[in-house]
């Protein structure tokens, strides 16, 4: 089995982080309570509560989950469960750790006619994976990675409720001044990997160090994403950037030029209510459409994990009350 996991937090300080989407804190929660069962010798349990965590995020599921829940459905005697997540892993996520050969979670599996083809998938898809991998440089991306999401963790933890900390306490703040100083850091040298060498693929940096470079820039100053975006651009005409990357960047750069967003990533506060909704959009009847071209989920469903419900029609009431609130600020 393994331990490391966390989820990556695509969101910034400001008026859309405070709160992660309540569907990823029940996964988290589920996850948390299957390894506490497999570090209890509880197999059973701890694969039943692995897959309940699994069917909330679909394909968006972490890898290092699927690892473990296959771990847990092998150790608990169901073959066939254990193989439907390492199969997925191999195909949809295109897994190339070759771990699992010397896991003894999975010595059940041995004998099956499934296991060999496995592991041989899994040998010749990392071989090629690593074939031009830099591995100093994805070493240190990866490093930088960890620390962007480090502070980001405290702080969503804190907004939960699950850390003894108030957001107006001297604590709260440190955090958060430790979280921009690292920002800056992180700045410096993502700065220097793209000017020097552009932005890399993941078969140079691996699928980690790659996402390294669009999170330090989608955490950045606006005159920095400006720079890197049209490199951005090019990177996923490329394929060495996820166009659903792009799109987040796209959109947060266009909000903050005072522009209205493309693809509905970027979410806002009601200051008044205290309810999430879509920050200014072009064209909502068909946001969806642009979404499904770059790989993100429609908004009906991604709004879920914001705690509220989306429509056309909601959009529209909700811009046409915000406006007329500014307008009554100025009279």
């Amino acid at each position: 089995m393994k331990k490391l996991h966390f989820l990556i937090l695509l969101f910034s300080l400001g008026a859309n982080f405070p709160s992660v989407a309540q569907v990823f804190d029940k996964y988290q929660k589920l996850i948390s309570e299957a390894e506490e069962h497999y570090a209890n010798e509880e197999y059973t349990i701890s694969a039943e509560k692995f897959d309940e965590a699994l069917n909330l995020l679909g394909k968006n599921a972490d890898v290092v989950d699927r690892y473990n829940a296959a771990s847990s459905f092998a150790l608990a005697g169901n073959t066939d469960k254990a193989f439907e997540q390492l199969l997925i892993m191999e195909k949809e996520l295109k897994y190339q750790d070759d771990d699992i050969i010397d896991d003894p979670d999975f010595e059940s599996l041995y004998t099956d006619p499934r296991w060999n083809k496995l592991v041989t998938k899994v040998q010749v898809k990392k071989a090629k994976a690593e074939k031009n991998l830099d591995k100093e440089l994805k070493a240190k991306l990866d490093s930088i990675h960890v620390l962007d999401q480090k502070y980001r963790m405290q702080l969503h933890y804190i907004w939960k409720g699950e850390a003894d900390v108030d957001e107006n306490s001297e604590k709260f703040r440190a955090i958060v001044k430790q979280m921009n100083v690292q920002d800056s850091i992180n700045l410096i040298a993502v700065k220097s990997i793209l000017d020097e060498r552009g932005w890399l693929g993941k078969e140079v940096v691996g699928d980690q160090g790659n996402s390294a470079l669009f999170l330090v820039i989608q955490h950045a100053d606006l005159d920095s994403q400006l720079k890197y975006l049209p490199m951005l651009r090019k990177a996923v005409k490329k394929d060495n950037a996820d166009p659903s990357d792009l799109a987040l960047l796209e959109d947060r750069v266009a909000l903050k030029q005072g522009k209205k967003q493309i693809y509905g990533s970027q979410m806002a506060k009601d200051e008044v209510t205290g309810e999430y909704y879509v920050s200014p959009l072009i064209d909502p009847e068909n946001v969806d459409k642009r979404r499904r071209s770059v790989g993100l989920l429609p908004l009906a469903q991604y709004s879920e994990f914001w705690d509220f419900t989306w429509t056309v029609e909601k959009h529209n009431a909700k811009m046409a009350e915000l406006e007329a609130r500014e307008k009554d600020k100025e009279n």
